[in-house]
């Protein structure tokens, strides 16, 4: 199916190759069969072509091309892509260091429950980077995001409520109850 254009068979191929599932790794074949499904809109497979060229795998380490494939599947609301993209604009890896567009995409990955996204996106309310300092959005996040899993979450809400009045504990841990019964 594949070689017929199926670009979903084409992004499982692209990971066989990638994972050395069923045959030998081979990044050069991942990446060919990553490329035919992207350039279809898979979003998947856009993704991992993005991290291919992240990191260097089966091509030379190209920035800019892995933040306009994460681009191209954050825009199809991938969480996974939104949150890789928010890092490259985070560490201005690929385009201009931009902590508001990092925001931006890590608030729509956390919106969709991925907790990476939403640990970094409580980071960012903390600092204040990209957006305005709110250390109960802060806490709100690192809740939600230790509810997901994330085991340093709960250390850094911990720390960010030593810097809040218990009604402002109280409120933000109400306002992520509120998050996550609408958000299950």
């Amino acid at each position: 199916m594949a070689e017929q254009g199926d670009a979903d068979a084409q992004s499982a191929l692209g990971y066989n190759y990638y994972a050395g599932k069923g045959t030998p790794q081979d990044y050069k074949e991942a990446l060919r069969w990553y490329r035919a499904s992207a350039e279809q809109g898979n979003q998947y497979a856009q993704s991992s072509l993005a991290l291919m060229y992240k990191q260097g795998e089966g091509t030379p380490q190209d920035y800019k091309e892995a933040v306009r494939w994460y681009l191209a599947s954050a825009e199809q609301g991938y969480a996974m892509a939104q949150h890789n993209l928010a890092l490259m604009h985070y560490n201005g890896e690929g385009t201009p260091k931009d902590y508001k567009e990092a925001v931006r995409w890590f608030r729509a990955s956390a919106e969709q429950g991925y907790a990476s996204a939403q640990f970094n996106l409580a980071f960012m309310y903390k600092n204040g980077e990209g957006t305005i300092q709110d250390y109960k959005l802060a806490h709100m996040w690192w809740n939600i995001a230790a509810a997901n899993g994330q085991e340093d979450a709960k250390n850094n809400r911990d720390i960010v409520a030593g810097k809040m009045t218990p009604a402002d504990i109280s409120e933000a841990q109400q306002m992520a109850s509120d998050w996550m019964k609408v958000h299950p």
